[in-house]
């Protein structure tokens, strides 16, 4: 189930192939991407870096949420990046799930902290989440 739903990007199911900021148990959850730019330019840069990631591709974006597909290099699996941004709390949520299969070994959860990794380094977001 994609999309934003009771202000919230959907559940992960109990699969463990699946990572969410907005989980609330800690096998699926990852932090959320915290801003430390304006919101609408952290957008637009997360939009950058999805583009230029490799067997990826932008299916859907708005002012606030995105979806994204990724292909796996060899099998062709596709998993699905969704991103939703909330202005008023300066951050993007975040979510990662492989479309079939039970076990990803890790896959959606690493790509989140390599998108992670590559914001920080053009400065968008906190080098610490505000919570440690």
């Amino acid at each position: 189930m994609l999309g934003v739903h009771n202000d919230k990007l959907s559940s992960c199911p109990s699969n463990p192939n699946c990572v969410c900021s907005d989980s609330t148990d800690e096998k699926h959850y990852i932090e959320p991407y915290r801003l430390k730019v304006e919101p609408y330019q952290g957008w637009e840069a997360l939009k950058e870096v999805i583009s230029s990631l490799p067997r990826t591709r932008i299916i859907s974006a708005s002012s606030h949420y995105l979806h994204a597909e990724a292909r796996s290099r060899i099998f062709r699996f596709v998993d699905d990046l969704e991103f939703q941004l909330r202005p008023r709390q300066g951050i993007i949520a975040v979510r990662s799930a492989a479309r079939l299969g039970y076990y990803d070994f890790g896959v959606n959860r690493s790509r989140i902290e390599k998108i992670r990794h590559k914001l920080r380094a053009r400065e968008v977001l906190q080098s610490i989440p505000e919570s440690q």
